[in-house]
Parts: structure tokens; C-alpha cells; sequence
């Protein structure tokens, strides 16, 4: 058995994918576009215009593999009751993940060590997708 996230970008999918290559090293494996599938797509799963937009993508940071898509396309993408847990090997590339993650974003807990770790902070980046990095002591 496997549990993914995927996520639904609401429009802004092919934007987070690039955010995500550019600071955090992530690798998109596979890309369809909705112009791209093999059977029609119907009327109401998205706003006219959408055709470029994702239908469906996979990609990786690190050893994780994501799944991502624009879903219905209207623009609001809404990430609530989870987030995204980032492990790193040493506090400076916590240190450097947590302000590249910042960009743009909230950050919800400032980057601190704690009993449990030798850093941990958490942001919500610029899409909204909440990250906690943390440094195992």
C-alpha cells in the first residue's frame, strides 16, 4: 500500500511546479495537459480556456514522489488540515528551505531549535500549501 499527496492548485499548477524545481530541487517525472487527454474532458470539470492548463502531474523532492493537478482551474487554490513534512540533514539547509518556502508565503512558526528538534519551523508558501521543516537533533 502507498499514500501520495496530491495536490489541486486550483489554476496555478504548472507555477508551483516551477516554484518547487527553482527551491526546493523538485523534478516533475510526468505532465498532461487537459488538451492532452485521451478522452473528452466534460464541459463542467473546467472553465473554458482551461485547455493548457494540468490535468495531471507527478513529481519528486528527494526520495517523495507528489501528484499535482489545476483540478477545476478557478483560480482559489485552499490547502487546509494537513501539511507537508520536510525533513533535512542539518540546520543551515532547514535554514535555506524555510526562507525559500517563505517567499512569498506566511510564515506560521519562525525557524527554531526545539526539545524535538535542532530546527523546526513552519510556513505556508505562496500557494498556500503549509511546509514544517525540521532537523532531527
Amino acid at each position: 500500500m502507498l499514500v501520495q499527496p496530491y495536490l489541486f492548485f486550483d489554476g496555478r499548477c504548472e507555477e508551483a511546479l516551477e516554484f518547487y524545481r527553482a527551491k526546493l530541487g523538485a523534478e516533475v517525472t510526468m505532465l498532461m495537459r487537459f488538451k492532452e487527454s485521451p478522452e473528452p474532458i466534460p464541459a463542467d470539470m473546467c472553465p473554458p480556456g482551461s485547455e493548457d492548463k494540468v490535468m495531471h502531474a507527478s513529481f519528486t523532492i528527494g526520495e517523495t514522489t507528489l501528484m499535482a493537478s489545476d483540478g477545476r482551474a478557478t483560480g482559489n487554490p485552499v490547502f487546509k488540515g494537513f501539511s507537508l513534512s520536510l525533513s533535512v540533514p542539518n540546520d543551515a539547509e532547514a535554514q535555506r528551505l524555510f526562507n525559500a518556502l517563505s517567499e512569498g508565503g506566511k510564515v506560521e512558526m519562525p525557524l527554531a531549535k526545539t526539545f524535538y528538534a535542532s530546527s523546526f519551523g513552519m510556513v505556508a508558501d505562496r500557494f498556500g500549501v503549509g511546509w514544517m521543516i525540521i532537523t532531527a537533533p
